[in-house]
């Protein structure tokens, strides 16, 4: 920058008040202060010609000092309960027991402190609800480009991300290129390419480890995953025929078609589709970690604890968790503005058409960055389900708009800057509206 940094960041030192010349006469309050101090030492004096008690007790330690002193048996040091009271008991205290000294609880803590000393007592339940409360209704404190020293800790611990040591990931980053490395170069380059705030901080090559990495991790997830079905395939088991004659038979019986279905009806195990080490959209979608963190390490393990825990249905070949969550907010927009419904569905415009980038990416597609960050603190905090219903609160905002426009699409083609704070509001209002089967689906789409 052409300015200079002492000018703009050294402020002009916080002096206290002036401070008045010595041979400046004291205020009138000092001086009646000091003739009551003195009127109470006279009175003292006439109330009784007796020396104080200190007088007392040093001139009797003159004496005692003066006289030989004889060689008795080591006694107890006197300790200071055996001094006399030096001030007059309070009837008002006689019976009372010592009361304790009260730790802060969670809620009484900044949330600075709160993630730095961790919850008080080890109460991690609480210090956790005390966590989403304060991100919900005070915030990540930032500065005016989104910067804060604390989300990225926020956000490991409200994702339960697990310890990862740097040397780790630097194993993944020497095994080279990934089987979807060709993918990930496709992408990478045009990755929030309008945002220089995310260009000035987070460089492609970055983005191109941790994509990389990454996908070296899924392809290790699925490659054991493989070798467990062929393990488990392989394990056989001895039988007689209906004449006796011993076969074998593999312990795993052959899934019919029909019952195959009904099991990923019925959640089974097995996946509906295989999961991919790459899916378009995965770009953005690591983006704001690479932003928030302070190191590739961290937004690695943050960014595959959110793909692998918190939405494996976006990362999936066919990305059924996206589709399912484009459906959903079809559904919950008819729900909470029938109206709006209706007539976006008159003039053939599905969520499939204007929500899909907004649905893959918990609207990280949409600027500006440090928006985005604040929506995700909040995200993070109650669920990354609830992207749904944000997205759904977007649309209530725009409403007035989308309803006088003859031609919603061009409205809907880019959704006007985010708003955090307003789209938590109106999120928050919405959910009381939603049924709750309904919101059961919004829980488990992503998974």
């Amino acid at each position: 920058m052409s300015t200079s940094p002492i000018r703009e960041t050294i402020a002009a030192p916080a002096w206290p008040k002036p401070i008045p010349p010595l041979d400046a006469p004291p205020s009138p309050r000092s001086h009646r202060a000091l003739r009551r101090l003195q009127s109470a030492h006279a009175l003292g004096q006439q109330a009784s010609n007796q020396p104080s008690l200190i007088t007392r007790q040093h001139r009797q330690a003159l004496q005692l000092n003066s006289t030989p002193v004889k060689k008795d048996p080591p006694t107890r040091a006197r300790s200071n309960s055996d001094a006399t009271n030096m001030t007059p008991p309070n009837p008002d205290s006689a019976g009372r027991r010592p009361m304790p000294v009260r730790r802060p609880t969670a809620e009484a803590l900044s949330l600075d402190r709160l993630i730095r000393d961790g919850p008080p007592d080890g109460d991690l339940l609480g210090g956790l609800e005390a966590t989403r409360l304060k991100i919900l209704d005070q915030g990540v404190k930032s500065d005016s480009d989104g910067m804060s020293s604390l989300r990225i800790y926020v956000w490991l611990i409200l994702l339960n991300a697990p310890v990862l040591e740097t040397d780790s990931y630097l194993t993944l980053i020497h095994r080279g290129a990934s089987p979807a490395y060709s993918k990930i170069r496709n992408d990478t380059f045009r990755t929030l390419a309008t945002d220089p705030l995310f260009r000035r901080r987070v460089s492609e090559a970055s983005l191109i480890r941790l994509l990389n990495a990454v996908a070296w991790k899924l392809h290790d997830a699925k490659e054991e995953r493989a070798k467990g079905l062929a393990n488990t395939g392989n394990k056989m088991r001895n039988t007689a025929d209906e004449h006796g004659s011993p076969v074998l038979q593999n312990s795993t019986p052959a899934i019919e078609p029909g019952a195959r279905a009904l099991a990923l009806n019925e959640g089974s195990q097995v996946p509906a589709s295989e999961p991919g080490t790459y899916v378009q959209g995965m770009n953005v979608l690591a983006a704001p970690f690479l932003y928030a963190a302070r190191s590739e390490a961290e937004a690695f393990v943050a960014f595959h604890r959110f793909i692998t825990h918190e939405c494996p249905g976006y990362v999936r070949g066919a990305m059924d968790g996206v589709h399912k969550g484009l459906a959903l907010v079809d559904k919950v927009l008819a729900i909470v503005d029938p109206k709006l419904s209706l007539y976006l569905i008159g003039k053939g415009m599905s969520a499939e058409l204007y929500a899909f980038p907004s649905v893959l990416t918990l609207c990280a597609c949409t600027p500006p960055l440090p928006e985005v960050l604040r929506l995700w603190d909040f995200l993070f905090a109650y669920g990354a389900h609830l992207n749904i219903l944000c997205i759904v609160a977007q649309l209530v905002i725009l409403r007035n708009s989308i309803l006088s426009s003859p031609s919603p699409t061009k409205i809907l083609r880019s959704f006007p800057p985010l708003q955090a704070e307003i789209i938590k509001e109106v999120t928050l209002t919405l959910i009381k509206k939603i049924p709750d089967d309904v919101y059961a689906e919004i829980v488990m789409h992503a998974k």
